[in-house]
């Protein structure tokens, strides 16, 4: 679920560190399933899940944060520069 958020979005994520390739699994319940290639080691994951998020996004890696869950699965993120409709046609076009 993507909520707005001062000046950009919200979404919970589901994120599987050590995956064969970054992608976009898709909406789970409220929260969206993102693999990373990188592994759960001293920040990698997370640095691994904002640069795909930015790509996956058109926004810049620094507009990209974890709000909650730098060391869980379970994260909150806010990505700033867009709009809700922005994030949920570009997730869109990935989940199908």
């Amino acid at each position: 679920m993507l909520l707005v958020s001062s000046g950009g979005v919200r979404v919970k994520l589901k994120v599987i560190p050590n995956a064969p390739r970054d992608e976009i699994v898709g909406w789970r319940g409220d929260a969206l399933t993102v693999k990373v290639a990188a592994p759960p080691v001293e920040g990698k994951a997370n640095r691994a899940l904002i640069k795909f998020l930015a790509e996956v996004l058109g926004v810049r890696p620094a507009e990209v944060s974890i709000l909650q869950g730098e060391t869980s699965r379970s994260k909150s993120v806010h990505i700033a520069g867009i709009s809700a409709a922005q994030a949920r046609q570009r997730l869109k076009q990935l989940t199908g």
